[in-house]
């Protein structure tokens, strides 16, 4: 189904209701693990929903439709020296509405924590609009407790769920904070720790990444960040990607404005397939590489702040091999390589075919590179 307003939205569900079919919000399908695919009625948000209705440069804060393009809504935020934090690999296609579904997180997502609320995809919706299966149409977002309060007293099926979701933190609360695993990129199931009254009872941040499970997402209000207007790209090598990964800690204390990894598999698999084979060449040597981004308002200052990070790698142990780049043409190349990541890695030639598995499970920064390589070889 392909709805080409907000009505053939609410119709479509209207009717799966009365039938008891199964309906299913679609972004880009760029997800890793089948997330948009089911026996249901597909609703394709991409070829019609897809427009930035509005830029609010003084709140910070984008209005989209659901299947809008995050590079569309990036485009223009830019136009007000704005950005959307979050940015996953697939971001020229990927939709809001699918990044919101699955808590995307990215390469950039290490920004917001700087300059925004978080490094996830909840943490930068400020308010949705959303739509139930039972037809009922309502805006979400942080409801303090008189708030709350009130939406319950007011009775109706917003009341009721109102009123349901909040047995789930009184009866549950100290569990959910004592239990719930606090890690910057936790992306496993529902966002109970979202409607804790200290943290605002937030039911958009609860939706995300519900899958599409509880609402469909009619419209979306993000939040946005600075986006600096230079940037530079350094390129650590390592002997292998476990010890880039034991570097993370120091790198993010650096406070760069992106930081990536990717190992010598990716890269002898691109060569396999003659994907972009010419692009490798810029990678200083070495068996794992970090791919670290800094930002500032001139290329000076942006180059100060990878010059300093390069004279403390210089002087310490293990030192890596290092590669500045302030081409945006050659940085660009650079992303290429990480962003080819799943191309490379399925159906490689004289290999037997390789699935998605440990795309996006989620290990404290500490301890990334603690894995030894046998238990991953598995």
């Amino acid at each position: 189904m392909l709805p080409r307003n907000l009505d053939d939205v609410v119709e479509t569900v209207a009717v799966c209701q009365d039938a008891g079919a199964p309906v299913l919000a679609r972004g880009g399908g760029t997800s890793l693990a089948g997330q948009c695919c089911n026996v249901a009625v597909v609703l394709d948000m991409s070829k019609y929903l897809n427009r930035v209705l509005d830029i609010d440069p003084e709140r910070k804060i984008g209005r989209v439709e659901p299947g809008t393009a995050l590079d569309d809504l990036r485009s223009a935020a830019g136009s007000h020296g704005l950005t959307f934090g979050p940015d996953p690999s697939t971001h020229n296609h990927c939709t809001l509405g699918g990044m919101i579904g699955n808590n995307s997180c990215g390469v950039h997502s290490v920004l917001t924590p700087l300059h925004g609320p978080g490094p996830r995809n909840s943490d930068n919706v400020a308010e949705l609009e959303v739509l139930t299966y039972d037809g009922l149409r309502l805006r979400v977002g942080p409801t303090p407790g008189p708030e709350l309060e009130r939406l319950i007293r007011a009775g109706g099926r917003r009341a009721e769920i109102y009123a349901r979701l909040k047995t789930l933190p009184d009866r549950y609360g100290d569990l959910i904070r004592t239990r719930y695993p606090r890690l910057p990129r936790l992306v496993s199931g529902y966002n109970l720790d979202e409607l804790l009254p200290e943290r605002g009872f937030n039911l958009a941040r609860a939706l995300a990444g519900t899958q599409g499970t509880c609402v469909v997402v009619l419209e979306a209000h993000v939040h946005l960040v600075h986006s600096p207007s230079a940037r530079v790209l350094l390129v650590l090598g390592y002997p292998d990607i476990f010890s880039a990964a034991d570097r993370i800690p120091e790198m993010m204390a650096s406070q760069p404005f992106g930081c990536e990894g990717l190992d010598d598999r990716l890269v002898g698999y691109m060569k396999k397939k003659g994907l972009h084979p010419e692009d490798v060449e810029l990678l200083p040597e070495g068996g794992g590489w970090l791919l670290v981004e800094f930002g500032g308002e001139s290329r000076d200052e942006a180059m100060s702040r990878a010059r300093l990070l390069m004279a403390q790698l210089d002087g310490g142990p293990n030192r890596p091999t290092m590669t500045l780049f302030d081409d945006q043409q050659d940085q660009r190349t650079v992303w290429r390589i990480r962003e080819s990541g799943l191309g490379a890695t399925a159906l490689v030639p004289g290999l037997p075919d390789t699935w998605p598995r440990w795309e996006d499970s989620a290990v404290p920064p500490a301890r990334l590179g603690r894995v030894p390589p046998s238990r991953c070889e598995a």
